[in-house]
């Protein structure tokens, strides 16, 4: 009887195969990307501030303004489009 019952589990568990990841491997080389982007832009945003009581425009140039937040943001919508998109489906002979 023990047989039988350890039989029976064992065709009730099923192997995690590939086409049941959520996952697959483009979606992960999309929130790579993403991540970089997302890097970069706030590393485009960082900078020094003013040294000393003298003003510093630069604090004002358009990469810190412009240029850093919107590859943020754009590397935030691709890590979402990243996650959300379903793989393709394969066909198997």
């Amino acid at each position: 009887m023990a047989n039988t019952a350890k039989e029976k589990k064992k065709d009730t568990i099923k192997k995690q195969t590939t086409d049941s990841l959520p996952l697959m491997r483009n979606n992960f080389i999309i929130m790579i990307a993403a991540a970089v982007l997302i890097v970069v832009g706030f590393v485009l945003m960082v900078g020094g501030g003013s040294e000393g009581p003298e003003f510093n425009p630069a604090i004002f140039s358009n990469t810190r303004i412009v240029v850093g937040p919107m590859l943020a943001f754009v590397g935030f919508v691709l890590m979402g489009v990243g996650i959300i998109v379903r793989p393709r489906e394969t066909k198997k002979d």
